[in-house]
């Protein structure tokens, strides 16, 4: 896929201001689509939309096909007639505007949506009644597993799939009977979250698209231990007689780290998934691209080989590369789904075979500048040995903002950034420095972080690897999208050529 040079922001739903406690697909979304589109920006980057579990992170989700509840605009339902504005003031006014408090939030935001759902239920034969029931036709592939598994974690105190009762954990069919029977109401209320978060989300894009602005989102290779796409699947994974991993993911030890990385997801069994035509894959791709415009392919280089951990293993020393699916798997995509709108996040440890597999499928990958100084001039992530078809970055989601990143380099390396800026500690202003430096660069798609844009320092960081807790939190103040902010960020695009809508 050949991109056309275009630029745009990177930001998270959630980090969008309003008086909800956590930014959502409500009208904060739109005036968003209106700055971009004011400040000459076509492409919007989103990190994944699943439901969120283990650390509130959107890199671990409940379902890889899912909508993530927490972002259901509470605006739209007022307007609806499901829920009154003193009752959503009531349970959330109170909640800071600055930061996502889940802890607060996660109780609160669900107990408004049951109250929708109840008042859902009582009005029959409506039109959205029946836009429901198409939605839970149409979706029936992978959101009848996916309520079945919220409901039963939900009457299982809420722990992971693996401690349920061993005929639920293991689906015997005569126990999945029972538990639809019993749990008819809580399937039903998450087969309805899961309606007006696709029903609001795809009004949104279609909002944006109108606009100009194309929406980029974000896969991540696997998925999550405890997700409805194990419990259903376990065959497709490397898991044992009680579900629990044999093997997972995470990447060997390196410069950064001595133990690498023991991320803990399942693996698949890429020898069963072939044989079934990768049709998991094919699906999860299927649904992808109707979601996003472009889909960023995290940890692309897993593809072509994997760090295989022991799951007994309390670090990733012990690890092994083991052969991913390679050409097999995008050639199958290609044929079942079309032209692949996929951006590699060909990160890491990259060997020629990944770069040649990415080269195949004519994929642009992906550069970052917070990696390009320090080092000598032919580091691959300084602009001038860049070729056309990639996508620059500021920094990514896990990246501390670009001041963050500035104010923490060692005196070399930040006198090699200031060097090739042209700059001095008197004149950088290193934000929108890296940021032009990104637009003007040959990549044709720019995207910059809007913490960059807005010049923020570490107090905005999105996420901090590694860490447990206070993360994917921040968001933005509604007063700081400004007129003037637009128009600059619109003539350092028309001065780069990044002006015309995107279009795949």
């Amino acid at each position: 896929m050949q991109l056309p040079r275009a630029s745009g922001v990177l930001l998270h739903p959630s980090s969008l201001p309003g008086p909800w406690g956590i930014g959502d697909l409500g009208p904060m979304a739109y005036r968003f689509v209106d700055f971009l589109v004011a400040a000459g920006q076509s492409l919007w980057q989103v990190l994944p939309l699943g439901p969120t579990g283990y650390g509130d992170s959107p890199y671990q989700c409940f379902s890889a096909f899912a909508g993530n509840p927490l972002l259901i605009s509470i605006d739209d339902l007022i307007q609806q007639g499901l829920l009154f504005a003193d009752e959503a003031n009531a349970a959330l006014g109170q909640l800071p505007g600055e930061r996502v408090d889940f802890g607060a939030l996660i109780p609160a935001k669900h107990e408004l949506l049951q109250r929708s759902f109840e008042r859902f239920r009582s009005r029959h034969g409506t039109s959205l009644h029946q836009a429901y029931t198409r939605f839970c036709i149409e979706n029936a592939e992978w959101l009848a597993d996916y309520a079945l598994f919220m409901a039963i974690k939900e009457a299982q105190g809420g722990g992971s799939w693996h401690g349920w009762q061993p005929e639920l954990r293991d689906r015997q069919p005569a126990a999945l009977a029972q538990a639809r029977r019993a749990l008819a109401t809580a399937i039903d209320y998450h087969q309805f979250l899961q309606f007006l978060f696709f029903r609001q989300w795809q009004a949104l894009k279609e909002y944006a698209n109108q606009r100009g602005v194309l929406i980029i989102g974000d896969a991540p290779i696997f998925v999550a231990d405890d997700s409805a796409d194990v419990w259903a699947n376990r065959d497709l994974f490397f898991v044992d007689e009680s579900g629990m991993p044999t093997v997972v993911a995470g990447v060997p030890p390196d410069y950064f780290s001595v133990t690498g990385q023991r991320w803990g997801n399942p693996l698949y069994r890429w020898d069963k998934m072939a044989e079934t035509g990768y049709r998991w894959w094919v699906a999860r791709m299927r649904q992808s691209f109707t979601l996003y415009d472009v889909l960023r392919l995290d940890h692309f280089r897993g593809f072509e080989a994997y760090w295989e951990v022991p799951a007994s293993a309390p670090t990733a020393v012990d690890g092994r590369w083991v052969k991913g699916p390679g050409a097999d798997l995008f050639q199958v995509l290609q044929a079942e789904l079309g032209d692949l709108p996929i951006i590699a996040e060909d990160l890491g440890l990259i060997t020629p075979e990944v770069d040649a597999l990415r080269r195949e499928f004519d994929l642009p990958g992906m550069k970052v500048l917070h990696f390009a100084f320090g080092d000598d001039p032919t580091n691959p992530y300084l602009p001038h040995n860049y070729t056309p078809n990639y996508v620059v970055y500021t920094g990514t989601h896990d990246n501390d903002t670009t001041i963050g990143w500035f104010n923490s380099l060692d005196p070399a390396t930040r006198a090699a950034t200031l060097t090739y800026l042209g700059r001095d500690e008197t004149t950088v202003d290193i934000a929108w420095d890296l940021m032009r430096l990104g637009l003007m660069s040959v990549a044709n798609y720019a995207i910059t972080p809007l913490q960059d844009i807005l010049r923020l320092g570490s107090e905005a960081r999105m996420n901090t690897p590694g860490r447990l807790g206070g993360n994917w939190a921040w968001r933005y103040a509604a007063e700081a999208l400004s007129e003037e902010l637009a128009h600059q960020l619109r003539q350092l695009s028309y001065i780069y050529s990044r002006l015309q809508p995107a279009k795949t």
